[in-house]
C-alpha cells in the first residue's frame, strides 16, 4: 500500500502546519485558554478562511471533499499545536453526522454554515450510565406538532458549553442498548428546556453535562435508523484522536530530547547518560508504532463494517498505551519541571492521556478488538 501523501494532501499539511507554527506557540494557546470562550474566535475564523472547516465535506458546500487521510493531516497538525478549538466537536463529528443523515435543506443550511466559520456544533451521545457504548441511550424524543421533544440527560459534551446548537442522539423506539430506535436531532443549544453546566477538562479543552426536559427537537434523516451514520461520524473521529497523539507525542518527544541536551547533571548534560538515550529510542519507537497505526486506522474507513471497526480498535488501543508511555518519559525525563503549568510538555502530556479516554480508552478498544478477533482481515 502506498503511504505517500498526494500534492493536494502535501497542500494541506503544509498549510495546517504553517498556521499551527506561527499562529499557535504555547503562550498564545494558554491565554486562549484561560480566556471566557476557552478557544480563540480569531482562529477559528482563520480556519474557515483556510478551507480547513471543510475538509470532510462537499465541493458543493464549499469543501474539500476529504476523507480519513485528510481529516489524520489536519488533526496531526493541530496535535502538534495543542489546538483548542472544537474542530473535533464540529466538524469530524457533528458534521459529518448532518452530512449523511441531513436533508439537502438541513445541509445546505448547517454545512454551509460550519464551512463559513459561521456554527459551532456539539454532539451529545453518551449518557452518565453509559460510559463508552454509544448505544447506550435513555434519552427520548417524542413527536410535538411538526417537531420533537427531547428529554434526557448527555455526559461529557466535548465543547458543549459554547455549541450555537447540538446535534442529540435519542431513542424513538427501543431500549437499553437495542441498536434499532436510536435518531439523531438539531437541537438549539439555547432553547427553552435545555441547561448545560460548562467545566474545563484536564487537558485544558471544554465540556458540559447537559439535560433536555421537552426540548424542541429537529429530526435528521429517517427515524430511529441513526446508528450507522453515528458509527460512522465516530470512526472518522477516532481516527482524527489517533492524527491529534500522534503529533502530540512528536512534539512531547522533541522537547524532552531538547531538554536532555541541556539539563546538566554532575557537569554533564543528562542526554549523555546511556539509560536516558535508550528511554528515548523507546519514546521514539512507541512514537512510529503510533503514527503507523493511524495511518492504517485512516486507510481503513471504507474497509467492510466489521474489519473497519476491528482496525480502528485496535488503533485506538494501541495508541492509548503508546500515548501514555511517551506522555509519562516526557514527565519523567523533565523532572520536576514537567509537572509544572508553565512547561508545554505537562500540556502535550495531559493531552496525550485525555486523548485515550475520548471515544473509547484502551480497556473499552481492547474488548472490542477481543470480540471482534474472528472478523476476517482478508474480507477487506
Amino acid at each position: 500500500m502506498d503511504f505517500k501523501l498526494s500534492d493536494e494532501q502535501r497542500m494541506l499539511e503544509e498549510t495546517v502546519g504553517r498556521l499551527v507554527r506561527d499562529g499557535y506557540p504555547f503562550d498564545v494557546r494558554e491565554k486562549a485558554r484561560t480566556s471566557e470562550l476557552g478557544y480563540s474566535a480569531e482562529m477559528w475564523q482563520q480556519f474557515a478562511e483556510l478551507g480547513l472547516l471543510g475538509v470532510p465535506f462537499s465541493e458543493d458546500f464549499g469543501g474539500f471533499n476529504g476523507g480519513g487521510p485528510e481529516l489524520m493531516v489536519v488533526a496531526e497538525g493541530f496535535g502538534r499545536g495543542l489546538v483548542l478549538e472544537p474542530y473535533l466537536a464540529t466538524v469530524v463529528l457533528s458534521g459529518t453526522l448532518i452530512n449523511s443523515l441531513g436533508s439537502d435543506a438541513q445541509k445546505e443550511k448547517l454545512i454551509s454554515a460550519i464551512v463559513g466559520g459561521e456554527l459551532r456544533l456539539a454532539l451529545a451521545a453518551y449518557e452518565p450510565e453509559g460510559r463508552y457504548d454509544h448505544t447506550h441511550v435513555a434519552a427520548t424524543a417524542e413527536k410535538s406538532g411538526d417537531g420533537y421533544s427531547l428529554t434526557g440527560k448527555k455526559a461529557v459534551v466535548l465543547h458543549g458549553d459554547s455549541a450555537d446548537q447540538l446535534v442529540v442522539i435519542a431513542r424513538t423506539g427501543g431500549n437499553g442498548t437495542d441498536r434499532d430506535g436510536l435518531s439523531a436531532f438539531i437541537v438549539d443549544a439555547n432553547a427553552d428546556g435545555v441547561s448545560r453546566r460548562g467545566y474545563e477538562t484536564i487537558d485544558g479543552l471544554r465540556a458540559a453535562e447537559i439535560t433536555f426536559n421537552g426540548a424542541a427537537a429537529e429530526l435528521l434523516g429517517e427515524e430511529g435508523k441513526a446508528i450507522d451514520a453515528l458509527e460512522a461520524s465516530l470512526a472518522l473521529g477516532i481516527v482524527a484522536l489517533c492524527a491529534e497523539a500522534t503529533g502530540a507525542m512528536e512534539v512531547a518527544c522533541d522537547q524532552t530530547l531538547a531538554y536532555i541536551k541541556e539539563r546538566q547533571q554532575f557537569g554533564v548534560a543528562i542526554g549523555k547518560f546511556q539509560a536516558l538515550q535508550h528511554r528515548m529510542v523507546e519514546m521514539r519507537m512507541e512514537l512510529e508504532k503510533a503514527r503507523s497505526m493511524t495511518i492504517f486506522a485512516a486507510c481503513s474507513l471504507d474497509a467492510p463494517a466489521q474489519v473497519c471497526a476491528k482496525r480502528l480498535a485496535a488503533a485506538k488501543a494501541i495508541i492509548g498505551k503508546s500515548g501514555r508511555k511517551v506522555a509519562e518519559e516526557a514527565i519523567q525525563l523533565h523532572g520536576g519541571m514537567g509537572m509544572m503549568e508553565e512547561t508545554a510538555v505537562a500540556h502535550y502530556a495531559k493531552r496525550i492521556v485525555l486523548i485515550d479516554h475520548q471515544l473509547g480508552d484502551l480497556g473499552y478498544h481492547m474488548q472490542q478488538l477481543e470480540s471482534l478477533l474472528d472478523v476476517d482481515d482478508d474480507a477487506a
